[in-house]
């Protein structure tokens, strides 16, 4: 009885061998079709010229981690690790794609670079990007675009093709007949900021209005308000012009952190450090 349970327990062990083997075969031999549709797009391969205009234009740097939304074949996500030495990641809601995309890193060279996630873009975190790519719907862009803009100041956006409604691009590229769009995530400045350190005055009041990365504004000191000159925002960096007392043009650039930003004030040459907190 002991012998016969045991060959029944080899043999049930040989058919799950035999159909794992046979699942992986069957795995190993899908191959993606050009407009097979997805869970909310259809799936078309961006061209390689494209991805690395993409990632040039954003600059891509070994210190970065790119984020693919909807990774596909993890043509972006491979590209970046190879040819810019990133660490890469891409978020793949397809099961069977996002096996052919890792069999596609391995083949590269990149497995231990690249990591393929197998989940959907609005469930996963990617807020520890530096760089994101997208190919996707205007409306699934705009979609996308609130939690974008909670990221990190300076994070780079990059899509294939379409836009994100009214927050104008940075930059733009075109390559294999095709156009991406990059954009800075910009720091949240809008409102009341006391400044100190400006030539003239103990303390002044900067009035800050923002639309992504356009700022409007005014400045108060010494018993008078002057508007803010060629005023914009860069990731984390705030910078703009205002006529100073004597009328004298002075250049303010500061760094935003939080609720706090630090830098200087330039007139005549000679810099100042200025400080400020909202209110």
């Amino acid at each position: 009885m002991n012998i016969a349970n045991n060959l029944f327990s080899v043999l049930l062990i040989l058919i799950g061998l035999l159909g794992n083997l046979s699942a992986h075969a069957a795995d190993d031999s899908f191959q993606p079709i050009r407009g097979q549709p997805g869970k909310d797009v259809i799936w078309i391969p961006t061209p390689p010229a494209l991805v690395t205009a993409m990632l040039s234009m954003a600059k891509v740097t070994p210190s970065d981690v790119v984020y693919d939304l909807g990774a596909g074949d993890g043509i972006i996500a491979i590209t970046a690790a190879k040819q810019f030495g990133a660490r890469s990641f891409g978020i793949e809601y397809d099961e069977k794609m996002a096996q052919f995309a890792r069999r596609n890193a391995q083949q590269a060279g990149v497995a231990d670079k690249v990591k393929i996630i197998h989940g959907d873009i609005f469930v996963e975190d990617f807020s520890q990007a530096s760089v994101v790519t997208l190919y996707l719907l205007p409306s699934l862009n705009l979609k996308l675009r609130p939690t974008i803009l909670q990221m990190k100041p300076g994070t780079r956006v990059v899509a294939h093709a379409f836009d994100m409604g009214d927050w104008e691009p940075d930059q733009t590229a075109q390559a294999a007949g095709a156009s991406a769009f990059m954009w800075t995530v910009p720091a949240y400045v809008e409102g009341e900021w006391e400044v100190k350190g400006l030539p003239g005055a103990a303390s002044a009041r900067l009035s800050l209005r923002q639309s992504f990365q356009r700022i409007g504004g005014n400045l108060h000191l010494a018993g008078y308000s002057q508007p803010l000159l060629g005023a914009r925002i860069e990731g984390g960096q705030l910078s703009f012009q205002f006529m100073g007392p004597n009328n004298s043009l002075q250049s303010v650039t500061v760094t935003v952190n939080g609720a706090a930003m630090s830098g200087s004030v330039k007139a005549n040459y000679d810099a100042n450090s200025i400080e400020a907190k909202r209110l």
